[in-house]
């Protein structure tokens, strides 16, 4: 049973009980919430967060970025996904808990850096800090980044600028300029905000 509510719509309000000086604030939400309502309204406290609404990046726009990044690993000669993994570090967003980055620390070896690049679950870029630990291996700390799938529109057509940018300069193909502008504003006007 989910006890979390997502949904898009705005605000309409802020009110303030003045025997108990505590906000509240006041939403009208656009799809129905009631299921989600019922399961929460008798939970003590609710960790709450609202944000500015960003739709999510289109289909099409994922399919181009796929067909694309598979040509540049071939003309690289790299995997799909040891090439997946580089456009993030690149062009990519690092992962936040709160306001902080998110670090990871793992051997500095040479097999855990290829195992890094080949990986599909999650995606790192290295850092230049390299220090020793306690058991005497060095280590190198790694910055966490997100997933393209969790990318809104502006953070998908990022990466795929960043793609056809490379791309281009290993003299592959990419869609006309004006081709590139229709998907984006597909974006535009399948997510607008």
């Amino acid at each position: 049973m989910s006890r979390t509510m997502k949904c898009t719509g705005h605000l309409d309000g802020l009110m303030v009980d003045y025997s108990t000086r505590r906000q509240k604030v006041v939403l009208t939400v656009n799809e129905d919430v009631r299921g989600q309502y019922d399961k929460l309204k008798e939970c003590e406290k609710l960790s709450i967060e609202i944000k500015k609404y960003r739709g999510k990046r289109s289909l099409d726009a994922n399919a181009y970025y796929w067909q694309l990044l598979t040509k540049v690993a071939e003309a690289v000669h790299i995997s799909k996904p040891a090439a997946h993994n580089l456009m993030p570090r690149k062009y990519g967003q690092a992962l936040y808990i709160g306001e902080k980055i998110v670090y990871i620390v793992i051997p500095d070896t040479d097999q855990a850096a290829v195992q890094v690049d080949e990986e599909e679950m999650y995606h790192l870029k290295p850092t230049s800090q390299v220090k020793a630990g306690k058991d005497g291996i060095m280590y190198r700390t790694y910055t966490m980044l997100r997933g393209s799938s969790d990318y809104d529109t502006k953070e998908m057509s990022e990466l795929i600028d960043g793609l056809v940018t490379e791309a281009k300069q290993l003299g592959i193909e990419t869609l006309p300029p004006h081709e590139l502008e229709r998907m984006m504003s597909v974006y535009e006007k399948h997510h607008a905000e």
